[in-house]
């Protein structure tokens, strides 16, 4: 799946690290992968990253904006969120231009009560002093051999002495003097600068988990021109220009919910989570069941399906090119093909065919 959420009651240090591993991070006390985001209706490609931090060096920036900081007095400690941390963050998200968590607690622990007294993760927070004001801190959870950063918040007044960028330079220097291997950043989004300065931490030991090959690479090796969410696109977008070019009919469509997944309520249905897919033939809306091609960049293939309407939105229609009616759920493959016009053969000459089966 694209899109997962687990609920673990517990974890050790070494389960973290296959989580982490496989590009999963936490959220409140539970953890997730997507490789998909949204943000104001556009979407993403979330490529997660790393740190090897075997035999890494301080990069010129770390040293400098250690020396701008050096006045500063840093503390590091198990994770106690305090009312400083909650009016910090406060200041913090009020200044911020995304959508934040409501609160530390909350985004420590989540919305269930009862599973912030389970805290599954070994988290340290590490505080940053102006003499004895709070001026930034950050989280990070541990786990055998790895470490994932949680998440870091400044005061607004202090933007200048780059505090996030200070805070994630410090959970590097505490991973490597414990004899960590990797640090986990997060995710950064092609084409949606807010997570670009992951990118600068440690160029030369930065890793990315690649989609397709499912391995870790050297960032240094990223090609911009195979950014998953483009590629499904652009194979589409081909398909949907024959079809048109065939007078075939097709509605090319965005799925506002391929994260569904995410919301607690629907978690573990099994829901549609391809962002991108291509309604092809003259669809009745009304039917319990909608034909449709999505892309796979992971096998390469296009794959003509059925999917069930599930629910029905509550939301006011999608703009143009999105769809968000209901949400879907894979019923059944109906055909499967790596060639495009291969694929535009079969929905032309014996798909109509091939519903009348079903």
């Amino acid at each position: 799946m694209f899109v997962e959420l687990h609920y673990p009651e517990s974890l050790t240090a070494q389960e973290l690290d296959i989580y982490l591993a496989n590009g999963w991070f936490r959220m409140g006390q539970s953890i997730f992968t997507t490789n998909f985001l949204r943000f104001k209706d556009k979407i993403y490609s979330a490529i997660w990253l790393r740190i090897d931090l075997l035999n890494s060096e301080k990069s010129k920036t770390q040293l400098k904006i250690e020396k701008l900081n050096a006045k500063f007095r840093v503390e590091i400690q198990i994770a106690n969120p305090t009312e400083q941390h909650e009016e910090l963050f406060s200041k913090y998200r009020e200044s911020m231009t995304f959508d934040a968590a409501p609160s530390v607690k909350n985004l420590l622990y989540g919305h269930q009560e009862e599973r912030a007294s389970l805290r599954i993760y070994n988290t340290i927070e590490i505080n940053i002093y102006d003499e004895n004001k709070l001026i930034a801190a950050g989280f990070l959870d541990l786990g055998e051999k790895s470490a994932a950063g949680i998440s870091c918040f400044y005061d607004p007044e202090y933007r200048k002495h780059s505090l996030g960028k200070y805070l994630m330079y410090l959970k590097i220097e505490f991973c490597k003097q414990n004899g960590f291997h990797f640090f986990y950043p997060g995710y950064f989004a092609p084409g949606y600068p807010l997570f670009d300065y992951k990118l600068d931490l440690i160029k030369p030991r930065l890793q990315y988990l690649d989609l397709v090959a499912d391995a870790w690479i050297s960032f240094e090796e990223f090609d911009s021109t195979r950014i998953p969410i483009n590629l499904i696109v652009e194979k589409l977008r081909i398909l949907s220009e024959i079809l048109d070019s065939r007078g075939v009919k097709n509605d090319f469509k965005f799925y506002d919910f391929f994260d569904a997944d995410m919301i607690h309520n629907l978690n573990g249905m099994g829901l549609l989570d391809f962002p991108v897919f291509l309604f092809c033939f003259d669809i009745d809306f009304d039917s319990p069941l909608l034909p449709m091609v999505i892309y796979d960049v992971r096998d390469e293939q296009f794959h003509l399906i059925l999917c069930t309407k599930v629910y029905k939105s509550i939301f006011e229609e999608a703009p143009e090119e999105h769809y968000n009616a209901f949400l879907l759920q894979i019923s059944r493959f109906l055909y499967t093909g790596e060639v495009v016009e291969e694929m535009a053969d079969v929905i032309e000459m014996y798909g109509q065919e091939l519903l009348k089966e079903v």
